[in-house]
């Protein structure tokens, strides 16, 4: 694919990630149930599979540009100050690591996939197995990662604000939103990546 391409690619998917972001559509409930899908990662996951893990990277940055420009000034929450030292809460405020958990994990989900995904496809020409795996180990990178930061530089901090014991709001958060949101994230990558491949081939 043409670096001119790629870069109209990488514009059209951070445009999806805008509308996503500030609609509903970003923050999907599933019905009657206490599920909630989050759908902002998968144009990181999608973007990664077909433009490769450095323009994974960069739309990685950009959702976490948007997290933080959410967290800071469009729709903060109690729980704000983890992704952004603009916000804060009491006595608890955000810092350096706030930055840290808000861009790192997030460039990592397009990184990974990426690379996931080339490795994959390289061994097996199935490519919708290999980009369903690479949604599921990308949308996990943000999971894990992310939680793993709060615990790390917010532990308690967060602990207290959610008014519970930190290993069971992550044992929780994990089961709620990681496992069906990784699910998810592996099958719209695998339905919607291997049509494009083929379209982008046929050009």
């Amino acid at each position: 694919m043409k670096s001119t391409t790629k870069l109209v690619n990488l514009a059209l998917l951070i445009a999806v990630m805008l509308v996503l972001n500030f609609t509903n559509l970003g923050l999907i409930t599933i019905p009657f149930s206490p599920l909630k899908v989050t759908t902002l990662h998968i144009p990181v996951i999608i973007g990664a599979c077909l433009l490769g893990p450095r323009y994974g990277g960069i739309l990685g940055f950009f959702f976490g540009l948007l997290s933080f420009i959410t967290h800071s000034f469009v729709a903060p929450v109690v729980t704000s100050f983890v992704f952004t030292p603009l916000y804060s809460l009491g006595d608890y405020h955000g810092n350096f690591w706030s930055l840290v958990i808000c861009f790192v994990p997030r460039i990592l989900i397009g990184v990974f996939a990426g690379l996931l995904f080339q490795a994959l496809t390289k061994r097996d020409k199935n490519t919708a197995l290999s980009a369903g795996a690479a949604g599921v180990v990308g949308s996990l990178t943000n999971t894990v990662l992310v939680l793993g930061g709060i615990a790390l530089f917010f532990g308690q901090q967060y602990a207290t604000v959610k008014s519970g014991a930190l290993l069971a709001i992550i044992m929780s958060t994990v089961v709620v939103n990681g496992i069906p949101e990784a699910i998810f994230a592996g099958l719209l990558t695998a339905v919607i990546v291997r049509p494009l491949l083929k379209l982008y081939a046929r050009r």
